[in-house]
């Protein structure tokens, strides 16, 4: 990683836990309505780091993950988009399929194999077709291939998981040569892949196995190359140092 690249996430990172101080700030300012079970059982340092942490986090895992990820992929060489927008044209029988698999998956009929389900989707090559919007957290391209990146948090819910797997599903009707991914940013199960032990994403995708699946160290190192994920921890833990000082003045 470039020294300049450092910097930039070195910035993304004190703004947002900057933005973080300054919004539970004026949370605190402004709260009208006394919590005397909290105040009873907890200190109030507690109070006001349990508020800062809900709007770091609630923060920190959209706009500045996305940016982040896409100044890695720009110093890696490749071309980037984020809340890439597009408009494609699938065979209803594509659709309709996709949608099945979803329901399929939803209910538990059946497990989820990323492989068999993008062989049944992309087989629809005749009947009636249909226009879909879609909208991708990050698109990449290098040496002529096209990434396409749904980026969710590292517990989504089974709502969030499902319409990622239908955009992910259809980008691929669309044509079979795009490289679509869920992204997770870290593994709050452990270090291996095998580790992942949030149950609802499980429904919709092999968290295990499916190799459209980028958590943790696979997902930073796909974007950056190898060595990726341990120097944006030491990244992380540098402005960490400064930040946490910040946090005292809460």
């Amino acid at each position: 990683m470039n020294d300049h690249t450092i910097t930039e996430v070195q910035q993304i990172l004190h703004a947002c836990v900057s933005n973080a101080i300054k919004r539970t700030k004026a949370a605190l300012a402004r709260e009208s309505s006394p919590k005397p079970f909290h105040q009873a059982l907890l200190t109030p340092e507690i109070v006001r780091i349990s508020s800062f942490e809900r709007s770091f986090s609630t923060s920190f895992g959209q706009g500045p993950i996305e940016q982040i990820s896409q100044l890695l992929a720009k110093a890696n060489g490749f071309e980037t988009e984020r809340q890439k927008r597009r408009t494609i044209t699938l065979y209803k029988g594509a659709i309709d399929e996709v949608e099945r698999i979803a329901a399929s998956l939803r209910d538990g009929s059946r497990t989820p194999d990323w492989n068999r389900e993008v062989r049944t989707v992309c087989a629809f090559d005749r009947g009636d077709t249909e226009a879909r919007d879609l909208v991708s957290d990050l698109w990449l391209k290098k040496d002529n291939i096209e990434h396409y990146i749904s980026i969710k948090t590292v517990k989504p819910n089974l709502d969030q998981t499902e319409v990622a797997k239908k955009d992910m599903l259809l980008l691929k009707a669309n044509n079979s040569d795009y490289r679509v991914y869920l992204g997770l940013y870290y593994n709050p199960g452990g270090p291996l892949r095998s580790d992942y032990n949030h149950t609802m994403p499980m429904k919709i995708f092999d968290m295990h196995k499916d190799d459209c699946v980028l958590i943790g160290r696979d997902y930073w190192e796909f974007l950056g190359g190898e060595g990726t994920y341990d120097s944006l921890l030491e990244i992380f833990s540098e402005v960490g140092a400064q930040t946490k000082d910040m946090l005292l003045g809460l």
